[in-house]
């Protein structure tokens, strides 16, 4: 029979180890351990992303550069933290980031941003892409309004919650 407390032992270093299954055997016992469960689905979701009028955008689209913000008409208010602590006006609303990953403004390379300073916003309208493990997010405003400030440079990492955008609300 095995020693409870041998086995309690092992689950606490495969916990503080982070592991997920251990085999030990030896000339009178043999114990196998698991946590976590048997089966995971593991959910990869790939949205459609569009470049206009050429139709779909391939999802493995190389991205050479990245586009700095003058490319596009728009003044960085970029402070590296995502964070504006320049706005005074109580008024305007952030757009965060729901994930960790890339930041795009545009579809590819060679399109234009999906929005700009002074461009119009209603709650669905696909505002930038999050790239995550290959996978090209797109991110919807969430608000009607007027776009007043980019946060972030194009190609530039960003963190969950993170301020992309300041709008303006109807």
């Amino acid at each position: 029979m095995i020693d409870i407390r041998k086995l309690k032992e092992l689950v606490r270093l495969m916990v503080e180890n982070e592991l997920t299954e251990l085999d030990l055997e030896d000339q009178q016992e043999t114990v196998k351990i698991r946590r976590g469960a048997e089966t995971q689905t593991v959910v990869n979701h790939q949205p459609v992303i569009y470049q206009g009028v050429g139709g779909p955008a391939p999802a493995t689209a190389a991205r050479p550069r990245p586009a700095a913000a003058e490319d596009f008409g728009a003044e960085p208010s970029v402070d590296g933290t995502g964070t504006d602590e320049a706005d005074d006006n109580g008024d305007l609303v952030a757009i965060e980031s729901p994930m960790v990953g890339t930041f795009y403004s545009s579809p590819n390379p060679d399109a234009d941003p999906y929005v700009a300073v002074g461009s119009a916003v209603s709650d669905d309208s696909i505002v930038c892409l999050v790239e995550a493990m290959k996978v090209f997010n797109e991110i919807k405003a969430g608000v009607s309004g007027k776009i007043e400030r980019q946060l972030v440079k194009d190609g530039e990492a960003v963190e969950f919650g993170q301020k992309l955008y300041l709008v303006r609300p109807n």
